[in-house]
């Protein structure tokens, strides 16, 4: 538990946005970001959407409980910004409308753990999505898209607890998004992923595999609607350093997440929503809660 530890505060990041440690460095994807119309890739055009919140909590053990060194819990806090473009092209392929994005976060970072608090500002991992591929029929909706990320965040092995926020590895995620909206208003959508991440070269660390989910039920009523979102993560495959699993378990990390969305549509077809999702079932990273308002503009 001590090497691992020292794994997590010397060289683990921070995602995107600000979310938790399952591995030596940070979710690249904002977990929970993706709830209305997850599947549901809006019409041809230019969309910007930003995304604004902030994230914290505690750190816990491969059996969920809190790493107290000394006594004391670690805990780590983000606030993050967001930006990410979206054009969605006439262009067809396989019968669907081909689009592509990208999405740029600012991270503010801090850490209170033994023996001192630490904090860091900067520019997280960004994300480019060459591929978003849309079918739609009058209920039914699906979305198909491969996610790259990128090492962009600042990072330095040798650097104190707190101060990197990027994750110093790419990885590959494959996406699938389905949303059905039905006539009286119910919306159930789910968007699923799969991790694929290459090595740290900097530590030798291999982070493993992961499915994830985003998902939402909830009701549409004139330009409001109201429901339930969350997000789902299990890692799949052992950390490895230096080829070696780490820890007993592999450092395999979970957590599940829920709590109420809110969103308004405006006359110009913008998309205002403020959601607030409880992590609980976390092992090997930090739980907590993530509160974010997210808006979607078409250009």
């Amino acid at each position: 538990m001590k090497k691992r530890l020292l794994a997590v505060l010397i060289g683990g990041g921070i995602l995107a946005c600000g979310s938790a440690f399952a591995k030596e460095g940070g979710d690249q994807y904002p977990n929970g970001a993706e709830n209305w119309y997850a599947g549901a890739v809006p019409p041809p055009g230019n969309y910007f959407i930003n995304y604004f919140g902030n994230w914290s909590g505690t750190l816990r053990d491969g059996n969920g409980n809190k790493v107290r060194p000394l006594g004391k819990d670690i805990k780590l806090n983000a606030t993050f910004d967001a930006l990410r473009f979206v054009q969605v092209t006439e262009q067809k392929l396989f019968g669907a409308n081909y689009a592509w994005a990208a999405i740029l976060p600012l991270v503010h970072l801090s850490i209170e753990a033994p023996p001192g608090d630490a904090s860091k500002t900067g520019l997280g991992d960004a994300t480019v999505t060459p591929l978003i591929l849309s079918w739609h029929s009058p209920e039914m909706h699906y979305a198909l898209g491969l996610d790259i990320n990128l090492p962009t965040g600042d990072y330095d092995a040798k650097a104190l607890p707190g101060k990197n926020i990027g994750a110093n590895y790419y990885s590959l995620e494959p996406v699938f998004g389905v949303t059905y909206l039905g006539k009286n208003g119910w919306e159930v959508s789910g968007k699923f992923m799969y991790n694929w991440k290459t090595k740290n070269n900097d530590t030798n660390y291999q982070s493993g595999d992961e499915f994830h989910m985003d998902y939402l039920v909830g009701k549409h009523i004139g330009p409001w609607s109201v429901g339930v979102s969350g997000y789902y993560l299990k890692q799949l495959t052992d950390d490895k350093q230096n080829g070696v699993k780490v820890g007993t378990d592999g450092n395999k990390g979970q957590v599940f997440a829920i709590g109420p969305s809110l969103k308004y549509e405006t006359n110009s077809h913008s998309h205002l929503i403020l959601q607030w999702q409880h992590e609980t079932e976390v092992e090997n990273r930090f739980g907590g809660d993530k509160v974010w308002f997210k808006f979607i503009k078409p250009l």
